[in-house]
């Protein structure tokens, strides 16, 4: 089991500090539905977690099909290998489309709508954020490859999959807190903090989906 918790460490940190949920989140704390919105897409974001995390244990149960040990251990390297493959292409993918010289980063066109964000939307939109948003999904599918290859039981399992969803959250749903608590108090470092991400998105994201890609080729190459 702690074997398995370390996994998910690095997946669960890429997850939390994903820059664009997180200026999301803060748009949403600017609006005039901003304590429901806010609340509804932290609400979302988790059941976003536990949803595709779970779906994934489901489908990679090394108990499989067949119950040969030599070929559940070849198909998660290979498994490991393909989502390590994955995150460096999109990690390239940064690299090329991000911001030179004093040129601004696109602003996403999703900004413009949250103002008209229902609470209902917003949930919704945290579920996409963090179980369906590529990025996040593949940092999602790694963690429950590794829970499901530890070979736990169904308690540790759900355990360590609690974990990664209360490290993977903690951010957002801290932000949330934090807002709602500080008020009017938390509105110029909110601010700052949505204009640095804004900027270096790219950059963020880059360097996350870059060390998890090499870690989960790390991990494949060590199952063969």
């Amino acid at each position: 089991m702690g074997q398995a918790i370390g996994d998910i460490l690095a997946p669960a940190v890429g997850v939390a500090v994903s820059p664009m949920p997180i200026v999301a989140v803060i748009l949403m704390l600017f609006t005039a539905r901003a304590r429901a919105n806010s609340t509804a897409f932290a609400a979302g974001w988790v059941v976003g977690l536990l949803v595709v995390v779970g779906i994934v244990l489901l489908v990679a149960d090394p108990a499989g099909v067949t119950g040969d040990e030599d070929e559940t251990s070849t198909g998660g390297a290979i498994l490991h290998l393909a989502l390590g493959a994955g995150l460096l292409f999109l990690a390239a993918q940064q690299w090329k489309k991000r911001p030179t010289g004093d040129a601004e980063p696109p602003t996403p066109k999703w900004m413009q709508s949250i103002d008209g964000f229902t609470p209902v939307m917003a949930f919704g939109f945290g579920a996409f954020m963090s179980g369906l948003n590529p990025k996040n999904l593949l940092f999602d599918i790694a963690a429950g490859s590794s829970i499901a290859q530890a070979n736990l039981s169904s308690t540790s399992a759900i355990l360590v999959m609690l974990i990664y969803t209360v490290i993977a959250s903690a951010v957002i749903v801290g932000i949330v807190a934090w807002a709602l608590l500080a008020g009017s108090g938390a509105e110029a470092k909110l601010t700052a903090m949505k204009g640095w991400l804004t900027t270096h998105n790219a950059e963020v994201m880059m360097v996350l989906l870059g060390i998890l890609g090499v870690s989960q080729i790390g991990t494949g190459i060590g199952m063969f």
